[in-house]
């Protein structure tokens, strides 16, 4: 297999998998078939940034979709783009932006339609899951099977 081919195939991982906040560069660089440190020099090459810079990339982009559109919280959209601290989403997306989440949600709400219930933005982008150990739990003993 080429390189490039090798280098996509690791790189359409990261574009299906980017809401995970568990996605670690091992599993990233497996799917190329290289070592995590050879994947990183060669995704630079290739791309011109980090694995990692690409997944935070990928991930304020979406974060900056949320924040125009949807009624969530930062905190909300913090985890739903896969950033498990919010320090660190609300640093990396000041760092690509210029602007705090919210100083970006000033900026760009009311240019547009209204914005989409919280709720729906939530079960569209499957932010309700069960918690750890309660995969086939029932949330209310009244609900309809």
């Amino acid at each position: 297999m080429d390189k490039a081919r090798q280098l996509r195939l690791a790189k359409d991982a990261m574009d299906r998998d980017w809401t995970d906040p568990d996605l670690d560069l091992a599993a990233v660089a497996a799917h190329a078939g290289y070592s995590r440190y050879h994947f990183i020099r060669a995704f630079r090459e290739a791309y011109g940034e980090t694995p990692g810079q690409y997944l935070t990339h990928r991930r304020i982009e979406r974060a900056e979709d949320l924040l125009r559109t949807a009624n969530l919280s930062v905190t909300e959209i913090c985890h739903l783009v896969g950033f498990s601290s919010l320090g660190t989403f609300s640093a990396r997306f000041k760092t690509w932006t210029g602007l705090t989440p919210s100083e970006y949600r000033t900026k760009h709400v009311g240019r547009g339609a209204a914005l989409i219930p919280g709720c729906y933005a939530m079960h569209w982008l499957g932010g309700h899951r069960p918690g750890p150990g309660r995969a086939g739990a029932r949330r209310n003993s009244g609900e309809a099977d």
